[in-house]
């Protein structure tokens, strides 16, 4: 279980004061609900929580180049006394993020889909940027009014974002959608930082072609890709264009670095996709090999996978589902914490049977805050007895609609079962793979002779960066996926 659905804000005692302060991008003055020393702690506070939902992505090789070239940028950018960290966390999804105070996080799944160290550099350069001009400083205010992630539309259902909170880690703050002007100047710091490091930033225009394919094409509703969380002005490539060649003449760098073939190199191996040993999605059914188990996920749902718990929604945010381990040592003692930890009142209970495994079926409503309000959602839970471990999968929607996805919630929480079959336990990862064209012609013919199936070949082309019908030249390097 490896990835997250993020809520609200994080924990801790920061004392929010309004001040005004000189924005160090921009030198003008601006009202800010934090002080410096204030966004350094959320930052130090939220780190651990982002390790902890995502888990890292163990690459020394690869972690030693971002840090490397994260600190040559934060030296030239408008902050460069904070202490900034660099780090590579173990997802799929294809985003970048920062945190106040000057951690900086980046996918595996990105990191995949980078074609040289100069799209790199300019994305860093972005996030950076946000830091730098405290954009999120200034955004935490209005995190409060909206929840992000798989299940983020349920703030078309708020009493569902209300029941939610105690099921994920406080860090909603970390995903905020910045406005456009917020976007443009991020987009601006990541040209004029990766300019002064020395590479060429108008290949950060060109890997925005890459995220707007890989959008376009996937119809998965994945939580959060880049593009979910850097809303994309229809300029955006033209103004990253016209500005690096305005910065390039400024800083009269001639020989502007993009260095393709190392980044390939550097990448060559690195896991596409899920992680089979985590726990993965086929076919409408979670597999998870090391803990033998498996159970059905609705058809249709968004799916989210993390290090500690798997959630699933409807595209309507109108309900949520999610099965985690749950810490006790039996079934009556998980079951009295369910209650007691998310505040509920049962009206059903009951000793089951689930393919032959012991469990604890309940129904139950969260208690409203105050006497004669209705409850503001409605729960089915089971906790299953197998292998050791106690898990839970609790389902819930709004008290109205339960009846709806009480049938979904039931049919996937009673699937819960052992997993045996060899072939799913063994399953292993996808990997990028750096190979040299074999012979001069168009994109498609290369990959078709590595042996890249038919309905992959597209997916493929994005992860490369081009377009089937572009020429490669014998010799040159391009991706493929393979084990």
């Amino acid at each position: 279980m490896k990835r997250s659905i993020l809520f609200g804000f994080l924990t801790g005692s920061l004392f929010l004061v309004n001040a005004c302060a000189v924005n160090p991008v921009t030198g003008k003055k601006q009202i800010v609900l934090m002080s410096e020393a204030q966004e350094i702690a959320m930052g130090k506070e939220a780190d651990p929580q982002i390790i902890a939902q995502y888990g890292l992505y163990e690459d020394p090789d690869l972690q030693a180049f971002i840090t490397q070239k994260g600190k040559a940028m934060a030296a030239v950018s408008h902050r460069p006394n904070l202490q900034y960290e660099f780090k590579i966390v173990d997802s799929e999804v294809l985003n970048a993020f920062a945190v106040p105070g000057g951690y900086v996080y980046f996918t595996r799944g990105i990191m995949a889909h980078f074609n040289n160290e100069a799209e790199f550099a300019g994305v860093l350069g972005h996030e950076i940027g946000h830091i730098t001009a405290r954009h999120t400083v200034s955004q935490q205010a209005k995190a409060m009014l909206g929840q992000v992630g798989l299940i983020g539309s349920m703030i078309l259902v708020p009493q569902l974002g209300e029941f939610a909170q105690p099921l994920s880690q406080g860090l909603g703050v970390l995903f905020l959608k910045f406005g456009r002007d917020a976007e443009r100047q991020s987009d601006d710091l990541g040209v004029e930082y990766s300019t002064k490091i020395g590479y060429d930033a108008s290949e950060m225009a060109g890997f925005f072609n890459t995220l707007e394919r890989k959008s376009a094409g996937t119809g998965k509703g994945e939580l959060p890709d880049f593009l979910s969380t850097h809303p994309n002005p229809a300029d955006r490539n033209v103004a990253v264009n016209n500005l690096s060649v305005e910065w390039k003449k400024k800083l009269n760098l001639t020989n502007p670095q993009i260095n393709r073939d190392s980044y390939l190199r550097k990448i060559d191996g690195i896991i596409y996709g899920e992680d089979p040993k985590g726990g993965y999605l086929e076919n409408n059914v979670f597999y998870h090999p090391a803990l033998k188990f498996q159970f059905a996920v609705p058809q249709g749902w968004n799916y989210e996978n993390t290090p500690q718990r798997v959630q699933m929604a409807p595209k309507d945010g109108r309900a949520l589902m999610m099965m985690t381990l749950a810490p006790a040592k039996s079934l009556d003692e998980a079951a009295n914490a369910v209650v007691q930890q998310n505040n509920l009142q049962v009206l059903e209970s009951n000793r089951v049977s689930v393919n032959g495994l012991n469990a604890i079926y309940m129904v139950a409503d969260v208690k409203p805050q105050q006497q004669g309000q209705a409850s503001s959602a409605r729960t089915m839970t089971y906790l299953i007895e197998y292998g050791g471990n106690i898990y839970m999968i609790l389902g819930a929607s709004s008290p109205n609609d339960f009846n709806n996805y009480a049938q979904y919630f039931s049919q996937s929480m009673k699937s819960f079962r052992q997993l045996s079959d060899a072939q799913k336990i063994n399953k292993l990862a996808d990997r990028v793979r750096i190979k040299s064209v074999k012979q001069a012609g168009t994109l498609q013919q290369a990959l078709t002779s590595y042996s890249v199936p038919q309905n992959r070949l597209e997916e493929v082309s994005i992860l490369n960066g081009m377009n089937l019908t572009d020429r490669v030249a014998q010799g040159s390097l391009i991706k493929v996926i393979a084990q």
